[in-house]
């Protein structure tokens, strides 16, 4: 109970197939990786802001004359 099994997953795949069109279907599948990705990312405490946002944000954080 609770597991999914590959007969699952095609039946899965085939409805979402049907409703969302073989089009869009790939937009939706790298879509929703990024937002596993961006997650786990968070989740592991690793910053997505690049270096030079990070360095924005460092300066700003420092106080002044200390």
């Amino acid at each position: 109970m609770g597991q999914l099994g590959l007969p699952e997953l095609l039946i899965v795949g085939f409805i979402a197939l049907l409703v969302f069109g073989p089009k869009k279907l790939p937009e939706l599948g790298s879509g929703l990786g990024k937002a596993i990705r961006d997650f786990k990312g968070a989740i592991s405490g690793k910053d997505s802001l690049p270096e030079e946002e990070k360095k924005e944000t460092d300066k700003q954080e420092k106080p002044a004359g200390k």
